[in-house]
């Protein structure tokens, strides 16, 4: 009969320990590696921007956009206020304009806030207001939206639904962690109402029925500007909050891209009816946003500064945010080919339901009304320092015609 070693049986135990506490530890090891590769590889794929539609010009900057169409002749509100026709009146930019009318208070603004803060105003304010008021009121009455009230502060996640992050954290407000967090998630201001209202429906499946769905918001907008330091530094063309009008709408790959059209067209219908003098460019691809598959942009005549400037984006981002954000949608039966149907009187199969597949989604300014602020200000003006109303706008003011200096 062979003898047990107590002490060899014990060695080997404690080596078969020793084994299995190694292998756990390069199990973990292996298991933390695996973790920051896939995070590293979701990052990567997460900066990849949409593919192009083929109607997007090749080019490298602004200048290679393609000009689509233009509306308006610059001299027609000239003439019909009455401007001077020698040359001896040279229009001023909506800073000075402003101040003119007391309804300036950068200064003010920079001294409770910082740069590229500003603060409004008297008649000046109420013009904002009113242009904000007419813009919700076209696009739900006439145009057929749905007003929605969101919230100023999302979380990560949704943000990366829409593509702001991870490429552009660098010009988003992101509030401290000790301050506010969103379901456990890093919290930021919103730099578009296009985020809060395209994520309405994140990690949903819709009925194709309900689309399309056609959302406006009024809100504030907050963005840091990282990478526009010295530029646009004066008035209200660059700045770190302003007000914008956005519209949102959710539809089918079937019809994104009337859809596209329809919503560019509800922005250029805000600035006829002001008839402020515009160009819509289709933007080249190496202008065009990440998130966009194709994009318009509509650029206001500005007197002031003499050039056309940017006023509203509109872009197709097809399903690649719907992608990000688990939005889909259930495309409808398809009617019975009555050719097949079973004419023996056996009882029909149940039909499938279709599978959910992705939305698409486009959004726009409509408009940004900073901007347009700057716009019926400066070609609204009139020598004597005082500014014509817009007459879509005067039933916000009471009838009033003229701003005047209080």
């Amino acid at each position: 009969m062979l003898m047990r070693n107590p002490d060899r049986d014990e060695a080997e135990v404690d080596e078969a320990k020793a084994l299995s506490a190694k292998a756990a530890d390069e199990a973990a090891a292996s298991e933390e590696k695996l973790s920051q590769l896939e995070e590293q590889v979701k990052d990567l794929l997460a900066g990849i921007p949409n593919l192009l539609d083929d109607n997007v010009p090749d080019g490298e900057d602004d200048t290679d956009n393609e000009e689509v169409e233009k509306w308006g002749d610059v001299e027609a509100l000239p003439t019909k206020l009455g401007w001077p026709v020698d040359g001896s009146f040279e229009p001023k930019w909506h800073d000075d304009v402003a101040t003119a009318l007391n309804g300036w208070q950068a200064e003010k603004a920079v001294a409770i806030s910082g740069s590229r803060f500003v603060a409004l105003s008297g008649h000046v304010a109420r013009l904002e207001r009113a242009i904000s008021s007419f813009f919700l009121d076209m696009h739900v009455n006439d145009h057929g939206y749905t007003e929605v009230a969101v919230p100023y502060v999302v979380g990560r996640s949704a943000l990366e639904g829409t593509s702001q992050l991870p490429k552009f954290e660098e010009d988003l407000f992101k509030i401290t962690p000790e301050s506010h967090q969103c379901n456990g998630e890093d919290a930021f201001l919103i730099p578009t109402a296009e985020v809060p209202l395209t994520n309405m429906h994140r990690e949903s499946i819709l009925d194709e029925a309900d689309l399309p769905i056609s959302y406006v918001a009024l809100t504030p907008c907050f963005r840091a500007e990282a990478g526009s330091y010295g530029r646009d530094t004066r008035g209200l063309i660059r700045t770190h909050q302003f007000s914008k009008v956005e519209m949102v709408k959710i539809t089918t790959s079937e019809t994104s891209k009337d859809q596209h059209e329809e919503l560019t067209r509800h922005a250029q219908a805000c600035l006829e009816a002001l008839e402020l003098p515009y160009r819509k460019v289709r933007l080249c691809s190496g202008d065009i946003g990440f998130s966009a598959r194709h994009c318009y942009d509509l650029e206001v005549w500005l007197p002031g500064s003499g050039e056309f400037r940017e006023i509203s984006s509109c872009s197709n981002t097809g399903d690649f945010q719907a992608k990000r954000m688990g939005l889909r949608y259930r495309p409808a039966p398809k009617a019975e080919d009555p050719a097949k149907s079973d004419g023996g009187g056996k009882k029909k199969k149940k039909a499938k339901k279709p599978k959910p597949v992705f939305c698409h989604t486009i959004n726009g300014s409509g408009l940004a009304v900073g901007r347009t602020l700057l716009a019926v200000l400066e070609n609204y003006q009139m020598p004597d320092g005082s500014v014509v109303v817009p007459e879509v706008l005067r039933p916000y003011f009471g009838g009033m015609e003229v701003l005047k200096v209080d």
